[in-house]
């Protein structure tokens, strides 16, 4: 499944212009680039694919432990908690199985967009939604809860600092491929 053509734009423009435009602070020359014509580096981060795997077994043991203790405790509590738990809960659910997707394809592929979709994702929706349920005490935190949400938390932190690192190598090697190719 290939992300459609405007939101692939759109994300590659942002990662070049915004995230990695080192072109201002560091000019293209042959000692600072390891580019060669038939360079074949794999650009794809180790420790980023490890902890996608890694997360996307616990993901549904977090999943089910969550779905538990919102069960437990559902009638405990206050009316819009009720709500705005069951809503992080379809959301946050949405939101990681797209966000692991992403992340598998941005980062096996080398594709710039859908890693760029991954890290945002990451940064923007799902570390404040798991921040939030780790850290609000008025929605009656049970210890499974906290654990699978402290773990989780680590696992999207640990993967939006090597996406990051893996986004910029990326966008780096793109645009060095794009230079070189400009000279011949």
């Amino acid at each position: 499944m290939e992300l459609p053509d405007t939101i692939r734009k759109r994300l590659e423009d942002f990662s070049r212009n915004v995230l990695f435009d080192q072109s201002r602070s560091q000019p293209f020359t042959k000692e600072n680039d390891t580019f060669f014509p038939h360079d074949k580096r794999v650009l794809s981060s180790l420790h980023l694919q490890m902890s996608l795997y890694f997360n996307m077994w616990f993901f549904p043991w977090w999943w089910i432990s969550e779905i538990v203790m919102l069960h437990l405790k559902y009638p405990a509590l206050a009316d819009h908690y009720k709500f705005i738990l069951v809503t992080v809960l379809v959301v946050m659910t949405v939101i990681e199985a797209l966000r692991l997707y992403l992340g598998y394809a941005g980062n096996l592929q080398e594709k710039v967009p859908e890693l760029a979709g991954f890290w945002l994702l990451s940064i923007l929706l799902q570390l404040p939604l798991i921040l939030f349920q780790l850290f609000n005490e008025a929605i009656l935190i049970q210890p499974l809860e906290r654990g699978v949400h402290i773990v989780l938390a680590i696992f999207i932190l640990t993967q939006s600092l090597s996406g990051f690192v893996a986004l910029r190598d990326m966008v780096n090697h793109t645009r060095s491929q794009f230079n070189l190719r400009q000279f011949d």
